[in-house]
């Protein structure tokens, strides 16, 4: 019963229900984040290396031949809990070069102090024509501090990308309306009355977040999309 309402409260936290509006304190970014990682898993075929996996929370996405998780491994970071399949020392993957059709980084080149070199790390090892499906923050706050290095622009991410061998597909810019005005804000409100007891986290987001979350979600088409405000970059991406 305990795994059950585990496994149940890990797909609320990144692919949230109706009930996840009242438990989830980021359920905004973490929809948009899942609608359009869906959209394009697709794409991504083969054997697939995910960069930075932790928990693997987007995993049953893809139909894939194989599925490697790779993470790195740092003293300062807690891997309780996540389904690392093999580390890394921060700076080569333990990989041959032209090992993997496919690639997935969720949310994590922001935490990468060298990106160029790790860009081209995951340019190495995946096969010529490869491709790579990449999220990452433009707007949010400072987390996991201090390894918390970056944020990129649309453009900034371009200029990176190609710059390490990388054609962009496909680039989306997820929550691009008044939704993530209420997400920085419910960020906000969450960081300053977060506690160690769950409960009361939960009946915190249920009290103060939810009705700024459904406020959003039903108000937001009347202001339109923004071409210039957005919560996250994703980008599909292809080896050169």
């Amino acid at each position: 019963m305990i795994e059950g309402f585990k496994k149940w409260k890990h797909q609320q936290d990144f692919n949230p229900g109706l009930f996840g509006l009242f438990i989830n304190p980021f359920f905004i970014a973490r929809s948009g984040l899942w609608k359009n990682i869906n959209v394009l898993s697709s794409m991504l075929s083969g054997d697939l290396l995910d960069v930075g996996c932790g928990r693997k929370p987007y995993k049953a996405l893809f139909a894939v031949n194989k599925y490697i998780g790779l993470d790195i491994d740092n003293p300062g970071h807690s891997h309780a809990g996540e389904e690392v399949d093999v580390y890394y020392d921060g700076k080569t993957f333990p990989f041959d070069t032209n090992s993997f059709d496919s690639a997935l980084c969720n949310q994590v080149l922001e935490h990468v102090f060298n990106p160029d070199e790790f860009l081209s790390e995951i340019h190495r090892v995946l096969k010529p024509g490869g491709k790579l499906l990449l999220t990452v923050p433009f707007a949010w706050d400072e987390h996991e501090q201090p390894y918390d290095y970056a944020r990129y622009s649309s453009f900034g991410l371009r200029h990176l990308m190609e710059k390490n061998g990388f054609v962009i597909e496909k680039s989306i810019k997820s929550v691009n309306d008044s939704r993530a005005i209420a997400q920085l804000w419910n960020t906000f409100i969450y960081k300053k009355t977060v506690t160690k007891s769950g409960i009361f986290n939960i009946f915190i987001t249920a009290i103060l977040m939810a009705p700024v979350t459904l406020l959003s979600s039903i108000t937001w088409p009347l202001f339109g999309k923004s071409r210039d405000f957005y919560l996250d970059n994703i980008i599909l991406a292809v080896k050169k």
